[in-house]
């Protein structure tokens, strides 16, 4: 027998929104353990207190944000839409059935007029990782970082080419200083200053008639277009977030690195003791730098492009003793100079390179000569280098995978984080750092639940605790949670 459903939309109802909400919904979790007066705190010295028409108060406006990024809701219009019928929304938000949602446009023209040029969504960011230290979920001991592209809101045909300035890089002065140094100890005369040239310090890149901010990019394995980058650092307890931070998709990753190393050590307190990185964070300056900070240092490697069959430059063995090269034949290379670059050159003996059975394997100058180059911070390098082999060091290697890289792969599949939202690199951090809070707010949920869980001692966390139990240690404290709320 079929029961027909009679129309009952336009009866009246009286109904509780609080008992509209199911009990186990993410909001709810949210709102119990998230303090939201920390957003008041923030952007109340951009408010007039004194004049103008009341606001919207902005720990809602902060609120409709989120559930934009939390729910990967990418349009302002629709995520208004989205709030006028759902009704636990509405509940998160503290509106009732009948109550008039703020206009979408309120929200952009904050960010236009109120937001513009504030480092509001830095701080906020900022509260939370503080939270998260305090009580606990954080560490700052091993941190893990990459970068990630976010296609920009522009089209990659319409550019126009500009000459710019090459950027100055921080460590030029303390290079040419060490090569100075390096020069000295093998009785060469100290480099003379290099004269400026307009045709040296300047570049040709294109830039977008669209977002003149963001950079083309064109890397092998990579889109090529207008994007920009996200670097992003994360802890290794929980893969919570501590650092993001956007520049221009033309920019190398490791260019910001030791920076943002540093601020978060000055801005946390971390006491860092180990990073992971990518092979593209691979260079002398990196690893000079982990080194002088005393921190071990796991970096990936890329095989360096070569002709094949050619003997490449691994094969020839460095005696530090003697500062040669021996070349696998067993014949010396002896150092010539050490250029601007902080490259030393050994050179082969031609004499003997034009009688050797491998020549044609080894170079192709027509002097019969081989020429290899080791940089003056070589020693650092080789070091970072040989903790990716160790027990540790593979461990860090294996863990980066299942922390940073993870953490990009859950924004872009559940928040909305492939495509940048706004154009300008102010607007585009703005989206990368709510992404990255909300990110933190709902692992902070879970963690607070599953502590709350584990004083009360309930049938379910023992169940929990028994999972545990039989458990790899070195698995992280997420990885085996998705297994414990099957129970």
């Amino acid at each position: 027998m079929i029961e027909r459903k009679t129309d009952t939309q336009r009866s009246m109802e009286f109904v509780c929104i609080e008992d509209l909400v199911p009990k186990d919904h993410i909001l709810r979790k949210v709102q119990q353990f998230i303090d939201f007066s920390f957003v008041r705190e923030r952007m109340e010295p951009l408010y007039c207190h004194d004049n103008g028409r009341p606001a919207i108060d902005p720990v809602i406006l902060f609120k409709m944000l989120f559930i934009g990024y939390f729910f990967g809701i990418r349009s302002e219009r629709q995520l208004v839409k989205e709030i006028q019928v759902n009704v636990a929304y509405r509940w998160f938000l503290g509106y009732g059935l009948q109550d008039k949602i703020p206009h979408s446009s309120t929200i952009s023209q904050n960010r236009r007029r109120r937001f513009n040029g504030s480092d509001v969504f830095r701080k906020m960011f900022d509260d939370v990782v503080v939270l998260a230290l305090k009580r606990g979920f954080i560490e700052g001991k091993t941190l893990y970082t990459d970068s990630t592209h976010l296609k920009a809101n522009a089209n990659k045909n319409k550019f126009t080419k500009q000459q710019v300035a090459k950027s100055t890089k921080d460590y030029m002065e303390k290079l040419e200083w060490d090569v100075n140094k390096d020069r000295k100890a093998h009785n060469k005369k100290p480099l003379k200053k290099q004269q400026p040239s307009k045709d040296l310090d300047t570049k040709e890149i294109k830039e977008s008639k669209t977002d003149s901010e963001s950079g083309f990019m064109a890397r092998e394995g990579k889109p090529q277009g207008f994007f920009y980058l996200d670097h992003r650092t994360t802890d290794n307890k929980y893969n919570m977030i501590t650092d993001v931070f956007v520049t221009p998709g033309n920019v190398f990753d490791g260019s910001v690195y030791m920076k943002r190393l540093d601020f978060q050590k000055e801005k946390f307190g971390f006491n860092i003791f180990e990073v992971g990185l990518d092979a593209g964070y691979n260079t002398a300056e990196i690893c000079k730098g982990l080194f002088e900070r005393n921190i071990f240092g796991v970096v990936g490697y890329r095989r360096p492009p070569g002709l094949k069959g050619r003997i490449h430059k691994s094969k020839f063995k460095y005696e530090k003793g003697q500062d040669c090269y021996i070349c696998p034949e067993g014949n010396r290379l002896l150092y010539r100079t050490t250029n601007r670059s902080g490259y030393r050159d050994y050179v082969s003996n031609p004499q003997i390179c034009k009688n050797c059975p491998r020549l044609k394997q080894c170079t192709q100058s027509k002097n019969h000569q081989r020429i290899i180059t080791r940089h003056v911070w070589a020693e650092s390098h080789e070091l970072i280098n040989s903790n990716r082999n160790t027990d540790r060091g593979k461990y860090i290697k294996r863990r980066r995978s299942e922390t940073v890289e993870r953490s990009f792969a859950d924004a872009k599949q559940l928040h909305g984080y492939r495509y940048a939202r706004f154009r300008g690199r102010s607007k585009v951090e703005e989206q990368c750092l709510m992404t990255a809070l909300v990110q933190n707010i709902k692992k902070l949920v879970k963690l607070f639940d599953f502590r709350n869980l584990k004083q009360s001692n309930s049938i379910f966390y023992l169940k929990i605790k028994h999972i545990f139990k039989y458990s790899s240690p070195e698995n992280s404290y997420l990885a085996f949670l998705g297994q414990c709320y099957r129970y």
